[in-house]
């Protein structure tokens, strides 16, 4: 019988990557997605495309204020990075980080985890090519994975053991295009920039962006990406 597991899924490359990974290992997927006050929301059409097409046994939108508390480039009234260079991008962490993101999200996903009966959960957090970003490390990841089966009644009763798993964390973006590829994903359904359009064109400049750009190149993939 196969084993259900919730995915973070944003509608970007990476989480679209992720939700595919698990699928090919035999798990029934709930995708989790959320509207958080991002600049760039037309990535949560995107998630809703990829859930469909993937085929995930349910798919919830749930609505986080994030924007109430601010601090980030995605979430206040500051401006996006452009044209940075990748060395600019390498040194410390960027404005485009989103306070406490990852464990609000984490946190969610392990709720319905609970209620759907799953110990898996999936994200597409890297620690190779990515922005700086400190809840993308592994010994965060760690470290959460010793907090679900502390906090849940799940964990602390023993019916189970909560598994974090990021499958794409030592990964380069270029080795996450080919694997993503290679299970039939369309990237041209995804969408990564900080800035994208309504239309879910990406603006090209922005360090997602340029992440992005890179990883095509040097996968030596043609760029599925549909810029402005």
């Amino acid at each position: 019988m196969s084993k259900p597991a919730v995915v973070l899924l944003s509608g970007g490359l990476d989480s679209a990557t992720v939700l595919a990974i698990a699928r090919s290992q035999g798990y029934v997927c709930h995708a989790i997605s959320f509207d958080y006050g991002q600049r760039h929301r037309v990535e949560l059409t995107a998630a809703q495309t990829i859930a469909k097409v993937l085929g995930v046994a349910s798919h919830r939108i749930v609505k986080v204020d994030l924007r109430s508390i601010g601090g980030s480039a995605l979430t206040a009234d500051i401006a996006v990075p452009t044209d940075r260079t990748h060395e600019a991008m390498g040194q410390g962490i960027p404005i485009t980080y989103v306070p406490a993101r990852n464990t609000v999200f984490l946190s969610l996903g392990l709720g319905l985890a609970e209620v759907v009966g799953s110990f898996d959960l999936f994200v597409g957090v890297n620690a190779v090519d990515y922005s700086g970003y400190p809840d993308c490390r592994q010994e965060y990841l760690n470290a959460f994975e010793q907090l679900a089966n502390l906090a849940t009644q799940a964990g602390v009763e023993g019916r189970g053991q909560f598994r974090i798993h990021a499958p794409l964390v030592k990964m380069t973006k270029a080795d996450i295009i080919r694997t993503g590829t290679q299970l039939g994903i369309d990237y041209h359904l995804t969408v990564s920039c900080y800035q994208a359009d309504e239309q879910g064109r990406a603006c090209g400049r922005c360090d997602s962006c340029q992440i992005r750009r890179k990883g095509f190149a040097d996968s030596g993939l043609s760029d599925a990406t549909r810029y402005v």
